[in-house]
This record gives C-alpha cells, sequence and structure tokens, in this order.
C-alpha cells in the first residue's frame, strides 16, 4: 500500500504539473482541497484522467462518492486497491 501511495503522490506532482513538490511533501490523510494540498476542481478532472489512465479505474461523474474518494491519499489509494481487486475476480 505505501507503494500505491507514493505513486499516487508522484502522479499528482506529475498531472498537476506541481514541479515545486516533493512526494515526501504530501501527507497520506491531509485533505487534497481546500487548507490541505489546496488542489481545485480543474485539478481533480486532470488528476481523475490521470489515474485513469494509470491504474485503469473509473470515476463516474454521476458517482456521489467521489468526492470521498479524493479526500485524500489515503482516500485514493483504498479505492484504487478495491477497484483493481474487483478486477481481479
Amino acid at each position: 500500500m505505501e507503494n500505491l501511495k507514493k505513486e499516487i503522490k508522484e502522479t499528482i506532482i506529475s498531472a498537476l504539473q506541481l514541479e515545486d513538490t516533493k512526494p515526501e511533501q504530501i501527507s497520506d490523510s491531509d485533505p487534497l482541497f481546500g487548507e490541505g494540498l489546496g488542489l481545485d476542481s480543474i485539478d481533480a478532472l486532470e488528476l481523475g484522467v490521470a489515474l485513469k489512465k494509470k491504474y485503469n479505474i473509473k470515476f463516474s461523474t454521476e458517482n456521489s462518492e467521489n468526492k470521498k474518494f479524493f479526500s485524500s491519499v489515503n482516500a485514493l489509494a483504498e479505492y484504487i486497491q478495491s477497484e483493481k481487486k474487483k478486477e481481479s475476480k
């Protein structure tokens, strides 16, 4: 799971062009939006596309839980891991 979290952080930095940010500066549990990393809705779209490409997962615009999935690195890692388990069944 730690490797996945590191990959997610690297994807955030790459997809959103946060050149001055290092993976270790992004907390696993801090919010990605608002007070935490300070991302906005455009960032969410870009990040969603990057994660979809990297992990072959889907985020539905009609899914009310998307906000929960994008709440932190921990939440994204749990979601990606659960989607991968579904895929392997």
